[in-house]
């Protein structure tokens, strides 16, 4: 069959299969997802690393260089490699604002990320997010296994930066980078503790501009309020919990408890590479202590568990759309704009028949 051709062309390593099946996933293909029903028992490999933000804070640039020092050092996964020698295959999959007219990516020439085009490890793919809440557009969980069963062992996933709607990255990916800026209103982005809450790793990009001590400032008062953490400890045969402030150095924790994440803070100046040494160790201390603590099988579990309940709701209510005539739905949706039934007696009237 010919997804079953295309996905072992994938195995192999082809490159113009993986970009056309993900263009059959991307539009919804059956084939695609047959080819993704090929491909998943290779998945569960990469480490995914979620890149998000505001837009105007750099998050390309500081895409386009985690890329690069990733490909000059083999630091990520030395364990899954044969040859220890050998870079780490890295692989950007940016989640762009969709064209009003075509529905395509706009951003889809990547100019910012040109240079990485000469090196064959790293796949680089825009999608359009199709106005999905978030900036992630619902093929987006499915599109980076098919990365990740294609051997790119990191996968770099940039969001279009819409608000606190992107808390879906913090399901997708492993370890969550939430990127800020001085001079955009750091007091008020910060206040949005739905967006540190979700971070793994803060980066103060832009850091050579005036005012970075402020925003980092700002960002580890909130951090404060944003980020209690759960120490546990053993006590007469009994766990419990006492909760507690994020202390103002990360690596400053109490001997004898247990081990926790507390997101550090750095600063970048991606257009001059500056600070991204730095950020990648960060990165992968957090991916060691993800597997260290049984946190990182928890994240896949949870992940996995958020896909299947999205695609039970789309079958479910595709196989209901199905079952009633368009006539009968806009009828019902007719007495609701008039006031003559409420939304739960519509839905009653729509699922189970009642008038």
């Amino acid at each position: 069959m010919l997804e079953t051709k295309l996905a072992a062309s994938v195995l192999e390593g082809n490159r113009l299969a993986l970009a056309r099946l993900l263009t059959q996933i991307e539009n919804g293909s059956a084939q695609g997802r047959e080819a993704l029903n090929e491909l998943f028992p290779h998945t569960g490999r990469a480490h995914l690393i979620g890149v998000t933000g505001a837009p105007g804070t750099g998050k390309s640039s500081l895409v386009n260089q985690l890329a690069r020092h990733f490909r000059q050092k083999n630091k990520a996964h030395p364990e899954q490699s044969d040859s220890p020698e050998e870079a780490p295959r890295v692989a950007i999959l940016a989640v762009d604002p969709s064209s009003p007219f075509t529905g395509g990516a706009i951003l889809g020439d990547r100019v910012r990320m040109r240079d990485l085009s000469g090196d064959s490890g790293v796949f680089i793919r825009s999608m359009a997010s199709r106005g999905s809440l978030g900036g992630l557009a619902a093929a987006t969980s499915a599109m980076v296994q098919v990365l990740d069963a294609a051997g790119y062992e990191i996968i770099l996933i940039e969001t279009v930066g819409a608000g606190q709607a992107e808390v879906d990255i913090a399901r997708l990916a492993h370890t969550t980078l939430v990127v800020e800026a001085p001079g955009l209103g750091d007091d008020i982005q910060a206040i949005k503790a739905g967006i540190l809450e979700i971070a793994d790793i803060l980066v103060i990009n832009k850091a050579d501009r005036p005012g970075a001590e402020l925003t980092e400032r700002a960002l580890k008062s909130m951090l404060q309020l944003a980020h209690p953490t759960q120490h546990e400890f053993h006590h007469h045969g009994l766990f419990e919990s006492r909760e507690t402030r994020a202390p103002d150095n990360p690596e400053e924790q109490n001997p004898g408890t247990a081990p926790i994440w507390i997101p550090p803070i750095h600063r970048t100046v991606a257009t001059e590479g500056r600070g991204i040494e730095e950020l990648v160790e960060a990165i992968l201390r957090h991916a060691q202590h993800l597997r260290e603590t049984g946190e990182w099988r928890r994240r896949e579990a949870a992940r996995m568990q958020a896909e299947l309940d999205q695609l039970l709701r789309e079958t479910l209510v595709r196989r209901w759309r199905s079952q009633i005539t368009e006539e009968q739905y806009h009828q019902v949706l007719k007495e609701l704009v008039e006031r003559r039934v409420t939304p739960w007696q519509a839905v009653t009237a729509l699922t189970e028949g009642e008038r």
